[in-house]
């Protein structure tokens, strides 16, 4: 297993906090976490990072609004507005970091951020990968997600502990992971400054963060939509619209899976984006 490090990166007026393994010089992976409360690079992708960092260079920043990256004071209103600020400081990390071409792997809100700086800047991505991703127009709220929006109505241990059960299948498999991370995330979600970017962020006046099919058109990389058939965040329907607009995408659905692929399903998770970057997708 790599060794994960933390260090804070400073581009211009915001700072990154970003986990990383593996060798600089190696092809670059960025994964991009998604958009519960508390979280952060580390809670999402921290296994993923270890195993995977042994032979790729692998970041995993908290998104600027997230843990202990940057929270604007006068944050951007809406989730559309949040991420192409995400995507654009994203773009000039890489930078800062010598990296010119990579390969996006997105989680939910992540998947939303990695094809608005795919559509930033096409030509410094080489694929995609878009676990449960948002971003499908059309699609009612599920219970989950909703849930997750109003979090902060009762910002509670055993409030966080209920809306991370159903993120997952098989609970019972997962009872040990589910208490960690609702550890790892409850000191973030006490902040005020977490607080504040999450109102914002979940603003409920602001621009859907829906993409439009000239937009989905455009995004012709090669792309892997994954999705857990079971996830009651997202529903798999969201993924199956997403691989029949993007013009070079697949889609493989995991059965018994929920929102967290990469956390229930890591084995086939790490096959498939070892597949996906080696071109066997």
């Amino acid at each position: 297993m790599a060794k994960v490090t933390s260090t804070d990166i400073t581009v211009d007026e915001v700072t990154y906090r970003v986990h990383s393994a593996g060798d600089p010089d190696g092809p670059a992976v960025l994964f991009l976490h998604g958009s519960g409360p508390g979280a952060t690079g580390l809670s999402n992708w921290e296994a993923v990072v270890e195993e995977m960092g042994d032979r790729f260079f692998c970041l995993a920043p908290d998104m600027i609004g997230f843990g202990d990256s940057t929270h604007p004071e006068n944050p951007p209103i809406g989730m559309r507005a949040f991420n192409l600020l995400q995507a654009d400081t994203l773009w000039r990390l890489l930078d800062e970091l010598d990296v010119w071409t990579v390969h996006l792997v997105g989680n939910s809100m992540g998947g939303m951020i990695a094809m608005r700086m795919a559509l930033a800047q096409p030509g410094r991505v080489d694929t995609m990968l878009l676990m449960g991703s948002g971003g499908a127009p059309g699609l009612p709220v599920s219970p989950g997600l909703q849930h997750l929006r109003t979090f902060y109505a009762d910002p509670s241990a055993a409030r966080l502990r209920h809306l991370l059960e159903t993120f997952v299948y098989d609970m019972d498999s997962l009872e040990g992971v589910v208490g960690r991370v609702v550890a790892e995330r409850m000191p973030y979600v006490e902040r005020d400054d977490v607080r504040r970017s999450h109102a914002a962020m979940f603003d409920a006046q602001a621009e859907p963060p829906f993409f439009t099919d000239d937009e989905l058109a455009k995004l012709d990389h090669r792309t892997l939509c994954l999705h857990g058939r079971d996830d009651l965040i997202i529903p798999v329907q969201a993924s199956t619209y997403l691989a029949e607009h993007l013009p070079n995408a697949s889609l493989h659905v995991i059965p018994r899976c929920g929102h967290w692929t990469q956390i229930e399903q890591h084995d086939v998770f790490v096959h498939l984006l070892d597949s996906l970057i080696a071109g066997r997708i």
